[in-house]
């Protein structure tokens, strides 16, 4: 096995460039992976600067530990979900973060591991984890929700148009869903044309919903906010329209500061503004990246000033 995995990390000079703001400050990469924007953040610290690297997934992180290996003086890493980040850093003793970091997507090697589960490409078990020590699985929501509640996940998840009739199949076939191809065949029964959308959405929403992420990414969000210092940034990649609906919405109210629903004309929860938004539209990759790295084409950064 190689010493260093490579990986393309996706707008890397852009995230140095928005995030970077003290060299000596202390940064939380809480998508670490392999490593990728790490390496980027601590290249540009001094020796005197710290990097927290977390993750869901055990084995990303441990590819992270050898490809850090000489900043090891200057990183902790930790396998850590976004709705146990508060916990962390106050075990760690850190009530001041100059920089959040945040990169939603899947991990390529998550997709290429037949074994996780997560492509309707590759033959695996319906997995799913992000971490595999959790009980629920993607056999678990297929076989034990409801008819009526796998077509919300399709819906609401996947934005498939096919929801009901794919939750019907699935829950009136006889066979046993067990594998990502007997999840893929009774999809492409249903959907005859066009069905790579449908199997790509529908491995979306019950990926999404065996790991939690629209939640746990609003979680992560509050805890950056609450653990930025002032003038810290907190810089978001997302790579679908409900990940980037949910950081969206998030700036705009962090922004606003008002909480009052608005039928109230005038504001009277006293609430102030704890987020300037840095870039009014998101941050896109260049073509170059595009072309060199498919995998970037839909990524939208957008970061996020504490106030």
């Amino acid at each position: 096995m190689a010493d260093v995995f490579v990986h393309k990390p996706v707008l890397l000079e852009e995230v140095l460039e928005n995030l970077i703001t003290d060299e000596w400050g202390i940064y939380l990469d809480a998508t670490v992976g392999y490593g990728g924007h790490s390496l980027g953040i601590l290249n540009r610290l001094n020796p005197e600067g710290k990097l927290m690297g977390t993750d869901r997934d055990q084995e990303a992180l441990s590819v992270a530990k050898r490809n850090l290996k000489r900043f090891e003086n200057q990183v902790v890493l930790a396998q850590v979900s976004f709705s146990q980040l508060e916990d962390f850093l106050r075990q760690q003793n850190i009530s001041q973060i100059s920089g959040f970091l945040f990169d939603i997507g899947m991990g390529s090697w998550q997709i290429e591991t037949e074994e996780r589960g997560f492509s309707y490409l590759k033959e695996g078990p319906l997995d799913m984890r992000m971490d595999r020590k959790q009980a629920l699985t993607a056999y678990d929501v297929v076989d034990k929700y409801s008819e009526e509640k796998l077509v919300w996940i399709f819906k609401n998840y996947g934005e498939e148009r096919f929801a009901k009739k794919i939750a019907k199949a699935l829950k009136s076939t006889k066979s046993e869903i067990r594998t990502t191809s007997d999840l893929r065949k009774i999809v492409e029964k249903v959907v005859r044309t066009n069905a790579i959308k449908s199997l790509a959405r529908v491995f979306q929403a019950i990926r999404i919903e065996v790991n939690q992420e629209l939640e746990e990414l609003k979680r992560g969000i509050e805890t950056a906010v609450k653990f930025l210092k002032p003038q810290g940034r907190l810089a978001l990649i997302s790579y679908h329209s409900l990940e980037d609906r949910i950081v969206k919405e998030s700036f705009r109210q962090l922004a606003k500061g008002c909480k009052c629903p608005p039928t109230i004309p005038l504001c009277i929860c006293g609430a102030t503004p704890e987020l300037k938004i840095l870039n009014k539209k998101p941050i896109v990759p260049t073509e170059k990246e595009k072309n060199l790295n498919p995998k970037s084409r839909s990524a939208k950064l957008r970061v996020g000033v504490k106030i």
